[in-house]
């Protein structure tokens, strides 16, 4: 399905997808200088951000592009764009490594995410780094390095999507795509100061992505600012009918026409009260009180289940069918930072999968109830902003925690709950600035996205740039 394209009003100050397809529909750039500046700026990347970059493949594709435009007809939505692609998705004739030291072969047919991206005119420069088997927040990888953030390349761009993430923020792509099992979208995106969408589990089909717990499992985009998400999921979404998981619902356009007056807003507790770094709690305060200003209606809403400590750690028991055979005959070539956990994974009990799936539904429900009196619900998107590459203790608030709770305690419920939910950058500075996580009802991705604009338009969100960018 094909979305008019939404403009961030700080379009001129980046190049995003808006500017992209704007300047290749129109013949002032072709979509073969884009792809070669990416190309060229992922070749020369310093942070480790692509495990392999696409060459002549990209530039023959950049080229159908323009020969299309020459000729008069439609490139698509997405025309010339540059995408970085998550190296857990199936692009026929690359090898997808997950992450990983195992060796895969070539893949035979290409991901309908993928597929749709490239009729849709975007082209894919290259494959980007993530956490091994995106079982991870870091993307400290142990088979390929560590991703590192181009705020601060001593630092962790966050996981499992980290390398679309950095991708992005250093200015390599103005788009990149990832997945989301429990936040790995959003987190690196918070990190990075880019925007994140994750959509209701099943609205994206999962055909050709490596799973990780596919009753979790979603794609989703990562761009500089929410004009160039809502730009990927008008191409991404929709329904796969050989898709065992996609959901076969219509899909809302954004309008860009939201108003934040009379929203009502709900800060879910317990959730929201956990230590929380100084920069990260200033910004949350600093969004609730911009949003007050802007006619929100926003209040707490409590609810026992909205608590990350509950969650059971069965609720992760599917990630053993994935792996169990690879994991029983050979262990040791998983990395150190999952193998611990895959094995633990192996062990869950019938009993203690069963309680999984009763809390789930408890949290579902509950969630339900939430939002017929809310419209959305917001929430810092991470606890904390700075994690050091090489350090499995972030400081939060002055005090050392493990980083992996620290950086999901926001992230995971959405997915447990199945709901939409955005990351945007708070307009407060910061290197990177805080992220504020707003949270939707199922299948409401068009209000979100419509929402997002609005924040960006109210100056409450607004695109962050690391100082040192390609190009």
């Amino acid at each position: 399905m094909d979305f008019d394209l939404p403009r961030s009003k700080d379009d001129h100050d980046l190049v995003t997808v808006g500017v992209v397809v704007a300047a290749v529909r129109s013949g002032a750039t072709t979509a073969r200088a884009h792809v070669e500046r990416a190309l060229e700026a992922a070749t020369a990347d310093d942070l480790n951000a692509f495990t392999r970059v696409e060459g002549d493949l990209a530039l023959i594709a950049a080229d159908t592009v323009d020969a299309t435009v020459a000729a008069g007809g439609d490139p698509g939505p997405l025309a010339g764009v540059p995408v970085g692609l998550k190296d857990l998705i199936d692009h026929e004739g690359r090898i997808t490594t997950c992450g990983s030291s195992f060796r895969f072969p070539e893949a035979a047919t290409t991901a309908t995410v993928v597929r749709r991206l490239e009729r849709a005119g975007a082209v894919i420069v290259g494959r980007t780094g993530l956490h091994e088997f995106a079982y991870g927040f870091s993307s400290e990888n142990e088979w390929w390095g560590p991703v590192r953030n181009p705020w601060d390349r001593t630092t962790s761009p966050g996981g499992s999507s980290g390398g679309s993430a950095a991708a992005v923020a250093a200015g390599i792509v103005p788009l990149a795509i990832g997945t989301d099992t429990g936040g790995s979208v959003r987190v690196p995106a918070a990190l990075c100061g880019c925007c994140g969408l994750k959509v209701t589990h099943g609205r994206v089909p999962l055909s050709g992505v490596f799973p990780l717990a596919p009753s979790l499992d979603t794609v989703g985009p990562i761009g500089a600012c929410v004009a160039d998400l809502a730009a990927a999921y008008g191409v991404m979404a929709g329904d796969e009918p050989d898709d065992p998981w996609s959901a076969p619902r219509s899909v809302a356009a954004p309008t860009g026409a939201a108003d934040l007056a009379g929203l009502r807003v709900g800060i879910p507790v317990p959730w929201t009260e956990r230590r929380m770094s100084g920069a990260v709690a200033e910004g949350f305060a600093t969004a609730l009180d911009r949003l007050i200003a802007a006619g929100a209606v926003v209040r707490r809403v409590s609810v026992s289940a909205f608590d990350p400590t509950l969650l059971p750690r069965a609720a992760y028991a599917e990630v053993a069918a994935v792996h169990r055979a690879r994991f029983i005959e050979s262990p040791m070539q998983y990395g150190a930072s999952i193998r611990d956990r895959l094995a633990a994974d192996l062990a869950h009990t019938p009993d203690a999968i069963t309680g999984a799936m009763a809390w789930r539904a408890e949290l579902r429900n509950e969630a339900a109830r939430v939002f017929s009196t809310c419209d959305v619900l917001v929430t810092p998107t991470v606890a904390t902003l700075r994690k050091t590459i090489g350090d499995d203790m972030v400081d939060v608030d002055g005090r050392p925690e493990p980083y992996r709770p620290a950086l999901s305690w926001f992230t995971t419920l959405v997915n447990q709950m199945g709901v939409p939910a955005l990351a945007v950058p708070i307009a407060v500075g910061g290197s990177p600035p805080p992220s504020l996580q707003v949270i939707a009802p199922w299948w409401e991705e068009a209000r979100l996205l419509d929402i997002g604009l609005a924040l960006e338009e109210a100056g409450i969100s607004r695109p962050a740039v690391p100082a040192h960018r390609a190009g």
